[in-house]
């Protein structure tokens, strides 16, 4: 058995590798559920009853999806984040790895819940390079089939048109709002997981023997306790990065237009699919990052 009190050496590098098998788990299990999620945030507002509105819910969306689409309507814009959450999660793990490792220079002091705090926070800084852009292409594809118009043919049109139409810039639009959504998120994300795995570890155990429905309820609770956090600032990014070029000047112009025409309900659009979404899709995630870690451990120890 080994022994509880050793902790073990924290390797940026394996958490990167680590890292991006789990964020290829997360997007099998939760893409179908993101999809539903985001076409929800950004259908048109309800005029008079709900018969203007295009779904009623997640169970209406899902139906009408799969009645219109197929199941592949489901994991429509997928082609984007595929090429980007992989090396996110890597970068992200990487980030709450090397968080670690500068908090904790004695390897044998375990870190306090502030410090595994201010990891994940750095988890989620490092992301945004990657995400930012990736998601303003997935939800723009998410939603382009509402308008009865298919103006990409898939991610790297989506890219290429957005880069010629104003560069960079239109590229990346949305960034500060995904900062807003990531950092605090991300740290509440990674110190939930270390806490829980933690908890549910037996006494005279080490955290690294937890069991496998261990492992995916400690990774099904941090994502959802990370998605109550992140919904609200996620619901004005997919607004933002979807709406026509001009609509809003920024955050507060979202979030004034959404509350002054939707209530404050509005920013949690998408509630029931997110969390739908959370618990399977993170405990997946977490639980091919350990399994990764651990044959990556056996094969390199010294890495």
């Amino acid at each position: 058995m080994n022994d509880p009190g050793l902790q073990k050496r924290i390797s940026p590098t394996k958490n990167f590798v680590a890292g991006g098998v789990g964020g290829a788990c997360l997007l099998l299990a939760g893409h179908p559920l993101d999809t539903i999620k985001v076409r929800l945030q950004t259908q048109p507002r309800a005029s008079q009853s709900h018969a203007s509105v295009i779904y009623t819910g997640t169970y209406d969306c899902l139906r009408k999806t799969l009645s219109k689409e197929g199941v592949l309507g489901l994991y429509r814009g997928m082609g984007a984040p595929l090429l980007g959450v992989a090396p996110m999660m890597a970068i992200s793990f990487f980030g709450f790895g090397l968080g670690k490792q500068l908090l904790q220079p004695d390897p044998r002091a375990p870190l306090t819940s502030q410090q595994v705090y201010l990891s994940g926070m750095l988890a989620g800084v490092f992301t945004t390079v990657i995400v930012a852009p990736g998601e303003r292409i997935k939800c723009l594809l998410q939603v382009q089939s509402l308008s009865g118009r298919l103006k990409y043919a898939g991610p790297l049109d989506c890219a290429v048109q957005l880069y010629k139409e104003q560069g960079i810039r239109s590229v990346y639009k949305g960034t500060v709002l995904t900062l807003i959504r990531d950092v605090p998120s991300s740290g509440l994300y990674f110190l939930t997981y270390e806490y829980v795995k933690n908890a549910l570890t037996p006494e005279g155990q080490s955290v690294t023997q937890l069991s496998t429905p261990r492992i995916l309820l400690a990774g099904g609770l941090a994502g959802i306790l990370n998605w109550v956090v992140a919904l609200p600032p996620d619901v004005l990014k997919s607004n933002f990065q979807t709406a026509a070029e001009g609509r809003y000047r920024g955050l507060r112009d979202v979030l004034a237009n959404l509350i002054r025409e939707e209530g404050a309900c509005a920013l949690y659009k998408g509630f029931t699919a997110v969390m739908l979404r959370a618990f399977p899709a993170n405990a997946a995630c977490f639980l091919g990052f350990e399994l990764a870690l651990k044959t990556l451990d056996w094969l390199a120890p010294n890495w």
